[in-house]
Parts: structure tokens; C-alpha cells; sequence
């Protein structure tokens, strides 16, 4: 646009300037063919004798093929028509590749890997001598999916699902390593999407309903174990308490039986033989025993007691 612009402002003060001609009758305003050919050859020299480096680009300025030393920073730019500007972008970029890989196992998998990278403004005029503008193309694909496979069969199937943030971090390793060699920055790195084929998903599926199966009936199990534990621990105590209570009772009768013994000791030792014979007489009516017999006969000992009304 900046060109265009130019090329204008030059065309319109040469159409003036070499469009007045003077005549036998006077000035007059017009062109020769030779004018408008050399009109037009000027506009084109003076378009191409400026040129524009966008922001975030860094100017690589070629004459005849050979890269001269000095760099053009953003802004417009005089150069010579015979010179030729390779605009190189130095703004974080993203490149996204999708390739077939292989886990340890022969598992084949599809990854769908990106990349933030970014060229060292202050190197791009290096990596354009090293390598060229399509620097991606030649250096970072192939170190790229060369670092995602390599990285992919060091794991089974199972652990690149299960490690995927491990395998993430190696390769952003690998490859930040690598692309420094050539002035590349790995700014970050995602694995995007991993897809197995259907076999081996529909297996890992069955595999974790089992694991989740398993689990169920452990802790089924578990809470059985648990229930008979407490269900033991409470008949032990009940054990323990009726033991216990069993040995209180038997303190009690036995204390309730030297309680009783003493007693009795006690009173067989105060009894004497006046106060045997006061009870004794305390509890006789008065009445002798009657003696029925003969000879051949035991004697029959009546009490004349009087019947009970």
C-alpha cells in the first residue's frame, strides 16, 4: 500500500512537470510516447526504492542473492531497486502436526501435537543464511514428529493414557534442546488429542468396568468384614458384662453368706444354757408327753398339744 501511495505522489508531480510543452502558438499541456515511457519507467524505479517491514518482522536485505549485515526493523525502508527484503516473522507462532505413532506394545495411536515457538529476532538474519525462510518445513517438522514418536514407544498403550502429562514434558524437553541449536524458542507445548483404535478402546473400557467391579465387591466385602468385627467385638463385651455380672453375684452371695455365718457364730456364741432353757420354756404349753405301750410294743409318745381350731 505504502508503495502504491508512493508511486502515485511521484506520478502526479511527473505528469505535471513533463506535461507542459511549449508550442509556436504557445504552451500547451500534453505527452510524447517517449514521456509516458519514461513517465512510467521513473514510477516504477521510485516504487521499488522504498519498501515496508510489518511489526513483529524483522527485514533480511539481499543484493543479488547474498545477505548483506545489517537488518531492517519495522517501518518503511529505502533500499536500491536491484535489492531484494525477506520479511521474517519473529511473533510467537503455533504449529499443530497430526501423525500415527506406536506405543512399546504395538499399539498404534493417533496424536494431534502443538507447538508455541518463537524465533530470536536478534538471530533471524543467522537462521536465514543457516537454513532459509521455510525454516519450519526443513528444521522443526521433522525434529517434531521425530520427538513425539521416539518419546510414544517408550511407554505401553495404558501408560500414555495414564502419563500423558510425563510424555508431554519429555518431548517439550527433546525439542526444546534441539530447536535452541538454531535459535528456535519452545515457548510451550500440548499433546491437543490421543485416539487408539476401537479394539484396543473398547478393551480398556471392559478393563476398567472390571477394575470398577473389583472395587465395588472389595469394599462390599470390607464393609462385611467390618460388620462381622463389630458384630464380635459387641458378643465379646456381652461375654465380658455377663462375666462380670456373674462374679459380682457371686461376691455378693458369697460376702451374703459369710455375712450370714458370722451371724450365726455370733449368736451360737452369745446363746447359753439359762437363756436356751428361757426359750425353751417361752415355747412349752405346759402339756407332758403321753406314753402308749405294752410290753411288746414301743412306746408312742403323744403330745397333748391341743388341735388347731
Amino acid at each position: 500500500m505504502l508503495f502504491f501511495v508512493a508511486g502515485i505522489a511521484v506520478t502526479i508531480v511527473l505528469f505535471f512537470l513533463l506535461g507542459f510543452q511549449k508550442t509556436e502558438t504557445g504552451t500547451r499541456f500534453g505527452f510524447s510516447k517517449k514521456q509516458v515511457a519514461s513517465l512510467l519507467g521513473l514510477v516504477i524505479c521510485a516504487g521499488s526504492c522504498f519498501v515496508s517491514v510489518p511489526t513483529g518482522h524483522t527485514g533480511i536485505l539481499t543484493t543479488f542473492g547474498k545477505i548483506e549485515n545489517a537488518t531492517l526493523e519495522a517501518g518503511v525502508h529505502f533500499k536500491l531497486p536491484y535489492q531484494k527484503v525477506v520479511v521474517m516473522d519473529n511473533r510467537a507462532q503455533k504449529a499443530s502436526i497430526d501423525m500415527m505413532c506406536f506405543s512399546s506394545d504395538i499399539q498404534e495411536v493417533s496424536i494431534s501435537y502443538s507447538m508455541n515457538y518463537q524465533i530470536r529476532k536478534e538471530n533471524a538474519q543467522d537462521i536465514y543464511k543457516a537454513i532459509g525462510a521455510n525454516y519450519y518445513e526443513v528444521i522443526m517438522e521433522p525434529r517434531i514428529q521425530e520427538a513425539v514418536k521416539s518419546v510414544c514407544a517408550q511407554y505401553s498403550a495404558d501408560n500414555l493414557i495414564a502419563q500423558r502429562a510425563s510424555l508431554s514434558n519429555e518431548i517439550t524437553e527433546i525439542l526444546t534442546k534441539e530447536l535452541e541449536e538454531y535459535n528456535i524458542i519452545v515457548l510451550n507445548t500440548a499433546i491437543e488429542n490421543m485416539d487408539f483404535s476401537d479394539v484396543f478402546t473398547d478393551a480398556v473400557e471392559a478393563k476398567q468396568v472390571a477394575e470398577q467391579e473389583k472395587l465395588k465387591a472389595s469394599i462390599e466385602q470390607e464393609q462385611l468384614n467390618i460388620e462381622a468385627s463389630a458384630a464380635a467385638e459387641r458378643e465379646v463385651i456381652a461375654a465380658e458384662a455377663e462375666a462380670e455380672v456373674t462374679r459380682i453375684q457371686a461376691e455378693v452371695a458369697q460376702y451374703a453368706g459369710e455375712r450370714e455365718a458370722e451371724m450365726n457364730r455370733k449368736l451360737a456364741e452369745s446363746l447359753t444354757g439359762e437363756l436356751v432353757e428361757y426359750y425353751y420354756a417361752n415355747k412349752w404349753d405346759g402339756a407332758l408327753p403321753k406314753i402308749v405301750g405294752s410290753d411288746t410294743v414301743l412306746p408312742i409318745l403323744e403330745s397333748s398339744a391341743p388341735a388347731e381350731e
